[in-house]
């Protein structure tokens, strides 16, 4: 009665649904208790109030009223179960929800619990519908279904990530399975990476190794920040980056890429930036594909590339020279992103490399899979390798048709 009288708008069938008892025993408690106080039935504000209206005065009989008062004490201490019992399901679900409160977790807690408190009662203190949680209990077939699949698919996914030395994120993870014959859409990868706290090298700073020529020759920007070429060695593009072996020490590597595939046909390593360390690369891209003549050769301006040493090189190989403008990395963007690539993958995350042997190896290394097995986006996630030899294929099938 007391629960009745103190909830704003409460009706009799709220009240005694909470309480486990029947709707007219509690509107005929309440109508007792108010005619033993004599209270008026217009103290309940609302349209309920004027229902009440017109009740006798409260009696005086002795045993009615002890009848009452051993009801309101049945009511009270109803009262006090129904609280002590939230309280045990709040204690509880504090212990439960430690890493999270989220819906999920709440249908998990009224499953675990059903027995002890009743799904009911549960869904009330937890503030969820039942209808949601009897449609979450009917899905765990397939929910446990689909939590053995993300295992498994993390499982593949290690495997494919540990190969790549811990460098592939979600793009050419999907593209690596996908090759294996796996059908697979790359946002389930990325989830179950997520899932699974699997994840690729993210980039780190970069130091300047561009110090241009004040007394160099202008040369034009052949490029204009476009990096794809038709067809094999007609665009090529180079530059330096450091590459931090400790002490602050540091080795310098100079690249030579084929604007078509990505793939490094050049590279040269020294402990130096003259201009022979970048002459270097160039001679081994001319020996890699067997002759330079007629393409073109685009750098930045650091002062090995605007030599005239350099410069002589290039016409000797019959290359024609094109540079960005200065202080501009966007107009090489294309090597400058793969040294980023090259160096996040290789240090993963250490400062520099465990001395100026193992730094040599490593590169080496990296540099020769990225050529033959590391998907590039660009080509459509194949290595560069493949792309050039696919497009090999397609020129001699269009020949033939020809």
């Amino acid at each position: 009665m007391a629960l009745y009288e103190s909830t704003p708008g409460a009706t009799y069938k709220s009240i005694a649904a909470d309480l486990g008892i029947n709707r007219a025993t509690l509107r005929e408690w309440v109508l007792r208790e108010r005619d033993r106080r004599g209270v008026a039935p217009a103290a309940r504000a609302g349209g309920a109030a004027s229902a009440r209206a017109g009740q006798p005065a409260p009696s005086a009989d002795p045993d009615e009223r002890i009848r009452q008062l051993e009801a309101r004490v049945a009511e009270l201490e109803a009262s006090e179960r129904k609280l002590a019992t939230e309280r045990d399901i709040l204690r509880k679900a504090a212990k439960y929800f430690a890493g999270g409160d989220e819906l999920v977790n709440r249908f998990q807690f009224v499953h675990d619990h059903r027995d002890a408190f009743g799904v009911k009662r549960l869904c009330q203190v937890l503030g969820v519908n039942r209808s949601s949680y009897y449609k979450w209990r009917d899905r765990v077939d397939a929910r446990t279904a689909r939590q053995a699949a993300d295992r498994a698919l993390a499982e593949e996914i290690r495997a494919v990530h540990a190969d790549s030395d811990g460098a592939y994120g979600s793009p050419r993870i999907t593209a690596e399975l996908r090759a294996d014959g796996r059908r697979i859409n790359e946002k389930r990868v990325a989830r179950v990476m997520r899932k699974f706290s699997i994840q690729g090298i993210r980039l780190r700073r970069r130091v300047r190794t561009t110090t241009p020529e004040p007394s160099a020759i202008p040369v034009p920007d052949l490029f204009q920040r476009d990096f794809t070429a038709p067809e094999p060695g007609v665009k090529y593009m180079g530059d330096i980056t450091y590459l931090p072996v400790g002490d602050g020490e540091f080795l310098y590597l100079a690249t030579v890429l084929d604007c078509f595939s990505r793939r490094v046909v050049g590279w040269s390593i020294a402990g130096h930036m003259r201009t022979e360390l970048v002459a270097d690369a160039l001679r081994m891209a001319a020996r890699t594909r067997g002759g330079l003549d007629g393409s073109i050769f685009h750098s930045d301006h650091g002062a090995q590339y605007a030599s005239r040493e350099f410069a002589k090189l290039c016409s000797e190989l019959g290359m024609t020279q094109s540079m960005g403008a200065v202080g501009t990395s966007a107009d090489n963007a294309a090597c400058e992103s793969f040294h980023a690539s090259l160096k996040r993958e290789t240090l993963q995350g250490a400062h520099c490399y465990p001395g100026a042997e193992l730094c040599r190896r490593t590169v080496f290394r990296w540099l020769t899979r990225y050529n033959i097995r590391r998907r590039h986006s660009a080509n459509g996630q194949l290595s560069p390798v493949d792309f050039e030899h696919r497009h090999q294929q397609e020129s001699a099938r269009l020949t033939l048709a020809a």
